[in-house]
């Protein structure tokens, strides 16, 4: 199961109009984040946006952490990276968080050693499939907008978890290109919830087609 997570202005942006990290979320989304991480067994992560961010998220609340130790799990969810290549700066702060690090890649290059595991992008189906064939059968997919809008397109996003930000950012940086070719179809809101900080967070579920 993959759950899209996005922090997003009111008019459905991520970053401000010159682009880089917004930083949207306030302690509403840092909550309802924190509450998806703790359900995840990984996180797929978009090349990119951890060149952007330099780090990955991780579960702060500490009785969500309680709870996955209590049940057996890993402290953190297995950060999986989806990437053309393995070039990442040495630097970024991501290699000194504590979690595993996957890549998830179509490229045969040689792994980099800062990574745990690779795993080859034949498609999606194919990968998706070896993910959950390593555990990893609950997803949460942090971005960016390319990585949203590739597995958008074949229906592989079965939530919507949209935290939605009291800012106007304006820009071509929308959380979905306008571009993008995505699977026509229906969702359904599972959940709707007043954050702090005048927040507003909204899961929506994916409706299947009947045979």
């Amino acid at each position: 199961m993959l759950r899209l997570v996005l922090a997003v202005s009111l008019d459905g942006r991520l970053a401000p109009p010159q682009g880089g990290a917004a930083h949207l979320g306030g302690l509403g989304d840092r909550q309802v984040l924190d509450e998806a991480l703790a359900w995840a067994d990984g996180c797929l992560i978009g090349a990119e946006t951890l060149r952007c961010h330099g780090s990955t998220c991780l579960i702060r609340a500490p009785h969500l952490l309680a709870e996955r130790a209590a049940s057996g799990r890993a402290e953190q969810p297995v950060a999986v990276v989806v990437s053309r290549s393995n070039d990442f700066s040495p630097d970024l702060h991501f290699w000194r968080q504590p979690l595993q690090r996957w890549l998830l890649t179509p490229t045969r290059s040689p792994l980099a050693p800062a990574f745990d595991r690779r795993l080859d992008l034949e498609s999606w189906g194919v990968a998706l499939a070896a993910l959950a064939d390593q555990g990893l059968d609950r997803l949460v997919v942090l971005g960016g907008a390319a990585l949203a809008a590739s597995l958008l397109a074949e229906g592989w996003i079965d939530e919507l978890q949209l935290t939605l930000c009291p800012r106007l950012l304006g820009g071509p940086h929308a959380w979905l290109p306008l571009e993008a070719a995505v699977q026509a179809g229906e969702w359904c809101l599972q959940e709707h919830r007043r954050l702090e900080g005048e927040e507003l967070l909204l899961r929506y579920r994916r409706v299947l087609a009947k045979p």
